[in-house]
């Protein structure tokens, strides 16, 4: 035998090199993990959203870029009085101009998955949710929710109007109106410029009306979107968006 070390030949393991993919799948197999992520995204937490109209002045203006979450609304969760909320059409609120959404290609794709703002949506703050019952208004011009005023000076708009809730035919402010009690799963919604906002007060039936359908004021909270929880541009003007403090007073509707 002879002294040399012998080397032992290296035994394969059975194991091949892993191959690896061709940038040009691998950028497929990214573009499309990302864009699944995009969707869970906006299916069940964040969305993008712009402002349609001047009805949100002063805090949100027109084409405003907005974020809303939907985890508050997860399972039982429901809009509650003072959230700022984007929901779908309820049917005739909106001209068809507003409702349409994008029209460029690459738009309609980023609005599917929750990156570019859809059309067919409005954004209102809640003022009364089911069983509330809505007065307008006491001697100091305040929307009064189950017989509390609501102070909403920090943020609403009169736009020339004596009072948080003018008529909406002719903005006056000498008629008194009651809604409620609201029905089981609807609210009752306002823009926060209250003489220029197409909202539910809008839908209210006036005495001498003939072909307004009483109920229509009220939207349906299944079609609650989310609620709006960021002001994202312009960059100057980025801040969270909060519920009112004032909302925090006003009691439970009696039985």
């Amino acid at each position: 035998m002879s002294g040399r070390n012998q080397q032992v030949p290296e035994q394969k393991t059975g194991r091949g090199k892993r191959k690896q993919l061709p940038l040009w799948q691998e950028t497929i197999l990214l573009l499309g993990v990302a864009l699944v992520l995009a969707i869970v995204i906006k299916t069940f937490f964040v969305q993008a959203f712009y402002i349609p109209s001047e009805s949100m002045e002063p805090g949100l203006i027109l084409n405003d870029r907005i974020l809303i979450q939907k985890v508050s609304y997860w399972g039982d969760g429901e809009p509650e009085r003072g959230d700022v909320v984007v929901f779908k059409d309820p049917g005739g609120w909106l001209p068809p101009i507003d409702s349409a959404g994008p029209t460029n290609p690459i738009a309609k794709v980023m609005a599917k998955v929750g990156l570019y703002p859809t059309g067919g949506h409005l954004v209102k703050r809640v003022i009364g949710v089911a069983g509330d019952t809505i007065e307008c208004c006491d001697d100091q011009g305040r929307l009064i929710v189950n017989g509390q005023p609501l102070d909403e000076s920090d943020y609403v708009k009169r736009g020339g109007a004596t009072c948080n809730g003018p008529m909406p035919t002719n903005g006056a402010c000498d008629e008194k109106w009651t809604v409620g009690p609201i029905p089981d799963g609807h609210m009752f919604v306002m823009g926060d410029n209250r003489s220029r906002s197409a909202d539910s007060s809008q839908k209210m039936c006036q005495p001498d009306e003939t072909e307004c359908v009483p109920g229509d004021e009220f939207v349906p909270v299944d079609l609650v979107v989310g609620k709006v929880f960021v002001l994202l541009w312009p960059a100057d003007r980025f801040r969270w968006n909060n519920r009112p403090a004032t909302f925090e007073d006003v009691p439970d509707p009696t039985p």
